[in-house]
């Protein structure tokens, strides 16, 4: 299953309404399952080295199939693939990255922010990975 333009349209939108209620100028990244960028939007204010950490967090979820911050559990120090950051052109293994599932369980895609604290990201994350609809 692939995404739509509108569905990567609506996930930024609400992404960038969360992070307006928040105060927070973010770069919101969505990308489809092949990690392709699908939709993008950089508030106005937003650091521009968030551009590279946005996406990279979106890549991180969706390489993984799962919450970028959840990779570091394998390469932190002491974990069973110490260096696994430095894998894949770079991961951001921080919050702030979301993959979303078609309804056969399959990684459609994944939203990625960055911009804020750590957990405003993550909120402003999540804002937009539920209005992703099958």
């Amino acid at each position: 299953m692939l995404i739509t333009s509108q569905q990567a349209q609506a996930m930024i939108d609400a992404a960038q309404s969360r992070a307006q209620a928040l105060g927070v100028p973010a770069v919101i990244a969505v990308i489809d399952g092949g990690c392709h960028l699908k939709a993008f939007q950089r508030m106005d204010g937003a650091p521009l080295g968030s551009i590279d950490i946005a996406l990279g967090k979106a890549r991180t979820a969706a390489l993984f199939g799962c919450n970028s911050e959840d990779v570091w559990e394998y390469c932190k120090p002491g974990a069973p693939a110490p260096g696994l950051e430095l894998s894949n052109g770079g991961l951001m293994t921080f919050a702030g990255g979301i993959s979303f599932r078609s309804g056969d369980g399959a990684v459609v895609g994944a939203v990625g922010v960055s911009g804020g604290a750590v957990s405003e990201d993550q909120e402003i994350a999540r804002a937009g990975a539920a209005a992703y609809t099958v």
